[in-house]
Order: structure tokens, then C-alpha cells, then sequence
């Protein structure tokens, strides 16, 4: 059960340039005026939007994509980060341009991207020498956890990652899968 004030969320946030308009994952631009008839689990057709995506590529060139040695840096950081601000955390993945995290956040919108905010400086100052200007997308989703299977089923989601350090709950230890 979550504590008072508080709920279980999925917390993910990804890379800059990791996902622009027209990826062929799907998409939806920022007021959802413009978007693909997919998404990640049921991808559009392809090329749907290869041109807009191409054009956005050009634009905002590519995609960062953090090292393998570089991600268990991320990955301790988080866990520092989200213990010095007193969240209860079951399980955290960092992968090359997305990191999920398994967090009791305030039930609140402000104050669960302000958190998400000092979770990405952290992690960006403690890169600053391997990886100079920006690392990370704007914002991130929050998905509630709403019941204990829900989040059974999202601790076992996030530990499925492949290429990717993890830590969990369970043994306390960062490990490479």
C-alpha cells in the first residue's frame, strides 16, 4: 500500500531526440493535433510518416544514446537520488535511450515532475565530463500503479529489459542483463 498522499507510479523518461515526430513506433506531437495511427505495441504501417520523421531527424539531429558503462553510472545516481528524497523505489532499468523506474511519488502532478526533474539533473551532472549538453527529453510519463497485480506485473516488465543495468528491491544489487 502506498503511504498517504502518495501512489505507485511508472516513472519513464527518455534520451533527447529518442522519439521525434513520425517515429515509426507511433507517435503523437505535443497537443495531440498530429499522430500515427500506431503505437509502441501496435506499430503504424510502415512509413506512415517517414518523411516527417526524416525532416525531424535533420532538424534536431540524432538521438543520445548512453554508453553501457555509462548506464550503471545513471543507475546509482538514480537510487542516490531517490533515497535522498525519501521515495520508496522497488526496481530501476537504464537502457540506451530510456530508463523505467518503479517509484511511490507524491500524488501529485507538479510535484512528480519536479522529482522527475532532480532525478534528470542528477544523472546529467554526473555525466557532465562523458557526455557534455543535453542528455535528456522533456518530461516523462507517469502511469499509476493502481492495484498489487498491476504492480507485480510492472516490476516484472521493467526487469525484462535487455542491454541494460538494473537494480532491484529484491537483492539491492546493480546488475547487467
Amino acid at each position: 500500500m502506498p503511504l498517504p498522499g502518495k501512489q505507485w507510479r511508472h516513472l519513464t523518461f527518455g534520451t533527447h531526440n529518442s522519439w521525434l515526430p513520425g517515429d515509426p513506433r507511433g507517435f503523437r506531437d505535443r497537443n495531440h493535433q498530429l499522430h500515427s495511427s500506431g503505437d509502441h505495441r501496435n506499430p503504424p504501417p510502415a512509413g506512415e510518416y517517414e518523411k516527417l520523421n526524416e525532416h525531424a531527424r535533420q532538424i534536431s539531429g540524432q538521438p543520445i544514446v548512453i554508453r553501457q558503462f555509462d548506464r550503471l553510472i545513471v543507475l546509482r545516481i538514480l537510487c542516490e537520488k531517490i533515497n535522498q528524497l525519501d521515495h520508496r523505489c522497488l526496481v530501476i532499468v537504464c537502457c540506451a535511450m530510456h530508463v523505467h523506474i518503479l517509484v511511490e511519488l507524491p500524488n501529485y502532478l507538479p510535484e512528480m515532475k519536479k522529482v522527475t526533474g532532480k532525478l534528470k539533473r542528477s544523472a546529467s551532472t554526473a555525466l557532465r565530463e562523458q557526455m557534455p549538453g543535453r542528455i535528456w527529453a522533456r518530461g516523462g510519463n507517469y502511469e499509476p500503479v493502481e492495484t498489487k497485480a498491476h504492480q507485480r506485473a510492472v516490476y516484472q516488465y521493467i526487469l525484462r529489459h535487455r542491454k541494460a543495468w538494473v537494480w532491484s528491491y529484491n537483492d539491492g544489487e546493480f546488475y547487467n542483463d
